[in-house]
């Protein structure tokens, strides 16, 4: 199997990289890393949808890439993150794609499938839940939720950056060799670049993502600490399409990462039940 190749996407005064693996015509699959993450998180799916004969591209948001790293919280607002997905896409002769997310790159990805159902073919998304269905969590009576996602206080203030980002991995268990991603978030403006994703979002954002029709498949695992089940299983009532929701039993948040295999197999079992889209 050859090394994934890599490649550039110009938008403005902004340069993403990413990496693209499998034949120039076949079907598109785009992945959207999570946090703290980086085009390294598919390293384990981009050869395994090149054999089967898919263009997976993965790239660094917003943020991640170095070229794409702007100053102030208003750059990290959804609308951005949405439109620079349909700008790689765009870039790289993908009107329509399939698209798949895990952590962060899943909420971006519900927010691109249910704006622009007309661009992506099938939606993967890995942990993290509709938004809308995450949301109703955050504010259920028993709290779980809102326990599991305290962290997200830290990030939005100054003490994730005097934390540092081998302290931010290690929230999260973090399965596999974190060095490649201590070593991006430790760039110069690197690590607020990604905390100023949580510093962006808002209620309203959540509120404009509406219902998402194209055919989905939500992989979650009962291991999470970052996502309970209550949150997962609302995921189904703001799917309007298709709908398959997968739970892993004993793993944990770093789907992708921690078995690849299974999580391989259910998203090119998903893309070959959507071929015809």
């Amino acid at each position: 199997m050859t090394a994934p190749e890599p490649f550039e996407v110009r938008s403005g005064p902004l340069t993403f990289r990413g990496v693209a693996a499998g034949p120039p015509d076949g079907r598109l699959v785009l992945l959207l890393h999570g946090f703290p993450e980086s085009t390294h998180e598919w390293r384990h799916q981009l050869p395994a949808l090149a054999a089967a004969g898919y263009r997976a591209v993965a790239f660094d948001q917003r943020g991640y890439s170095p070229g794409a790293r702007p100053e102030g919280v208003e750059h990290y607002a959804i609308d951005h993150l949405v439109g620079d997905v349909l700008t790689v896409a765009d870039d790289i002769g993908g009107h329509r794609f399939d698209l798949v997310g895990h952590d962060w790159g899943a909420a971006v990805a519900w927010h691109v499938a249910a704006r622009h159902p007309e661009r992506v073919r099938t939606l993967t998304a890995v942990s993290v839940p509709h938004v809308r269905a995450f949301g109703a969590a955050l504010a259920a009576a028993d709290g779980d939720q809102a326990r599991r996602s305290g962290y997200m206080q830290v990030f939005r203030s100054g003490q994730g950056e005097e934390e540092g980002a081998a302290a931010l991995l290690s929230l999260f268990d973090f399965v596999g060799d974190p060095s490649p991603y201590v070593a991006l978030l430790s760039e110069p403006g690197a690590l607020t670049a990604a905390l100023n994703w949580y510093r962006a979002m808002s209620r309203e954002d959540s509120d404009r993502c509406g219902p998402v029709s194209v055919p989905t498949l939500f992989v979650w695992s009962d291991g999470d600490a970052a996502i309970g089940r209550t949150a997962a299983e609302g995921c189904a009532e703001h799917v309007v399409g298709p709908y398959r929701f997968e739970e892993l039993i004993g793993v944990g948040h770093w789907i992708p990462e921690e078995v690849p295999d299974r999580f391989n197999e259910l998203l090119l079992g998903h893309l070959a039940g959507h071929l015809a889209q």
